[in-house]
């Protein structure tokens, strides 16, 4: 077969010979793109604000325990029953002081009176014969002696005043540290926000350099489509994460005793201490815990309980006193046949001792005796067992703080890799040396590692949290 001389021009003869290419050579051509300049990949502010999250104020985590604890419920309603455990530390309520009462009494009748006697033929009668009567004093009554009770219970009342102090302190230590993972965890959320607005930027890259492939006709259409419904995905978990964002903010302004619509930008990074000491914790835990503080001072509370009953099989000694006045008026009475009326009037001083012996009472004082060592004994379970669960949580936590320390030290070593394979593929696919398929790996890739990070960085954060409320240091390293 042979070819006219209009076959051999020159635009066919380069037809031609683009067509006598191999397939691979001619994906292997480079699309003219604006290149880049090359970054080394490097760390992110983690307190950067996301692009797709609206501007808000900024919130530090000081800031944030400062508003909790003047508005968290759970503390002011400690602080009351510790207002209320303080006013109850009297020596009046604990009975050593005397008790002064001021009584009246105003009494009216009317009477109907019918009066015989063997003197008169006829009986007297009256119709609503009036009378009054008025009774006023001032008592006043002091126990001098009761086998010491009183002096017992104003100690115990001593004591529950301490508990409530303890339990007040514990409640602030684990609301501090409810406030610290919470603000935390909207680091950590907001973090994740920005790690996918990198990779919808990667994302429409991809969908940019393809295009661009398309239009020059180095590639088929599809990948575009493709990249477009990867670009997608991604936009959907955005979304889902923007909504993880807002009820970490919604579960911190709960805390915070604060309205829920507030927003806020927060302001301080996950920093994690790396030089926690396991024995120094525990030293801690034993002399500073509330928790375990008030178990102890419970084992106080139930001995001074087995004191009382023990007191009350003394005898008790008091004193009595009191002014009063007594006055009758009565309209009811005869003389003779005449109805006449009656007025007397006593008033003055009287005081006296009063003595009070236990002799038998069912034996209930027994009872309530073996019950209060029974008490006693509980309080030391209650002891043992809170120390026990303590050792646990801090041996976990412990633990757990090791662990993501060093998954802390590899993942962000494997984030500075992950970040320079997405810029190499990503370069490599600008230059028709890479897949579709192995750039969306790599960004996949990236994406896992930055959430890993994250989420390790946040477990670690937890972990060392759970150590310094455990060794009663998270509220004094906040004060500081």
């Amino acid at each position: 077969m042979q070819f006219s001389a209009r076959f051999l021009s020159f635009p066919h003869l380069a037809a031609l010979f683009l067509l006598a290419l191999p397939l691979p050579l001619l994906a292997q051509q480079p699309v003219p793109m604006p290149r880049q300049p090359a970054t080394q990949p490097q760390a992110k502010a983690q307190t950067a604000k996301p692009v797709t999250v609206a501007p808000a104020a900024p919130l530090t985590l000081a800031e944030a325990i400062r508003i909790g604890l003047e508005n968290n419920y759970n503390i002011r309603l400690a602080r009351t029953d510790e207002q209320i455990a303080d006013n109850n530390v009297t020596r009046g309520n604990a009975g050593q002081l005397p008790v002064v009462n001021g009584n009246l009494t105003r009494n009216f009748t009317r009477n109907n009176v019918r009066q015989e006697s063997s003197s008169r033929p006829e009986p007297s009668t009256a119709s609503n014969a009036a009378s009054n009567q008025l009774n006023a004093n001032v008592a006043a009554t002091w126990t001098v002696f009761d086998g010491f009770g009183m002096f017992i219970a104003y100690d115990r009342l001593k004591a529950l005043n301490q508990s409530q102090q303890q339990l007040t302190r514990a409640t602030l230590e684990e609301t501090v540290a409810d406030i610290t993972s919470a603000y935390f965890a909207v680091v950590r959320e907001s973090g994740k926000i920005k790690s996918i607005e990198e990779a919808l930027k990667i994302g429409q890259a991809r969908i940019d350099l393809t295009q661009a492939r398309v239009d020059v006709g180095v590639s088929a259409k599809v990948e575009v489509l493709t990249a477009r419904v990867d670009y997608n995905a991604d936009q959907s978990v955005l979304i889902q994460q923007q909504e993880a964002l807002a009820t970490a903010k919604i579960n911190l302004n709960n805390l915070l005793g604060r309205s829920a619509r507030l927003n806020f930008q927060p302001a301080d990074s996950i920093v994690v201490a790396r030089d926690l000491d396991r024995d120094a914790v525990a030293q801690a835990i034993q002399q500073n815990n509330p928790r375990l503080q008030n178990a102890r001072t419970n084992i106080e509370v139930a001995t001074y309980d087995r004191k009382l009953v023990r007191a009350s099989r003394f005898p008790q000694l008091g004193l009595t006193s009191g002014y009063g006045l007594n006055r009758n008026v009565n309209g009811a009475a005869f003389f003779g046949n005449q109805l006449v009326t009656n007025t007397s009037r006593n008033y003055g001083l009287n005081y006296g001792v009063v003595a009070s012996v236990p002799i038998f009472d069912g034996f209930n004082r027994r009872r309530l005796e073996q019950n209060a060592r029974i008490g006693e004994e509980q309080s030391q379970l209650q002891l043992s067992q809170t120390q026990l669960q303590l050792e646990a949580e801090a041996e976990q936590a412990y633990a757990q703080y090791q662990n993501r320390l060093q998954l802390l030290e590899l993942e962000e070593a494997n984030i500075l890799l992950a970040r320079e394979n997405v810029a190499i593929a990503l370069e490599r696919y600008r230059l028709g040396l890479l897949t579709p398929l192995a750039l969306r790996e790599a960004q996949r890739t990236q994406l896992d590692a930055e959430v890993r990070l994250l989420d390790i960085r946040y477990q670690a954060k937890q972990a060392e949290i759970v150590l310094r409320r455990l060794s009663s240091g998270l509220v004094q390293q906040q004060g500081q």
